[in-house]
């Protein structure tokens, strides 16, 4: 049942992160335009900036999931790898739910801020309209997915520190 669980949750990692993959692209062509335009001496659309700060935000928040289960986050690897198994296993596991805790604790906070702007309608009023909620919209999903994920690890499904020494040794 968990693996089933697991499974999905990849699932839905993996496609929040080639979203967030498909607006690089579109990123590139806004600034490419907005830049060319501006070179030829002509004022550039005012929603450009806009969108694109909203599109890095985006960015950030759908691929950290995915991140999170790939192991592509930081770590320390030098100090894990000269840990013995016998520190480095409940240590890994306090690691795994501070991460949860707090990656749940940003969920349920940024969720009262998206649903507060939800409520009062408010407007992001610069180079286009934009709801406020939007900007807080992927927030509270995505940091109880990287939630889930470390949950995940501390329910021994996978090892964020398990990796073969001698990658270490070979400097890969």
């Amino acid at each position: 049942m968990l693996q089933t669980f697991d499974k999905g949750l990849g699932a839905v990692n993996t496609t929040l992160s080639w979203l967030a993959c498909a607006l690089i692209p579109c990123m590139f062509v806004m600034i490419t335009i907005d830049v060319s335009i501006r070179t030829l001496g002509y004022r550039p659309p005012l929603f450009t900036s806009s969108v694109v700060e909203y599109a890095l935000l985006y960015l950030a928040m759908l691929s950290a999931p995915w991140l999170v289960r790939e192991r592509g986050h930081v770590v320390i690897e030098a100090m894990v790898s000269i840990l013995p198994d016998a520190i480095r296993q409940p240590l890994a596991k306090v690691v795994y739910l501070v991460c949860a805790l707090a990656s749940a604790l940003f969920a349920y906070l940024c969720w009262g801020i998206f649903a507060d702007y939800w409520v009062g309608g408010e407007l992001d009023v610069r180079g286009v309209d934009m709801p406020y909620w939007l900007q807080f919209l992927p927030l509270p999903i995505c940091f109880a997915l990287v939630a889930l994920e470390f949950l995940m690890y501390l329910l021994g499904l996978r090892s964020y520190y398990s990796y073969d020494l001698s990658e270490v040794k070979d400097g890969v």
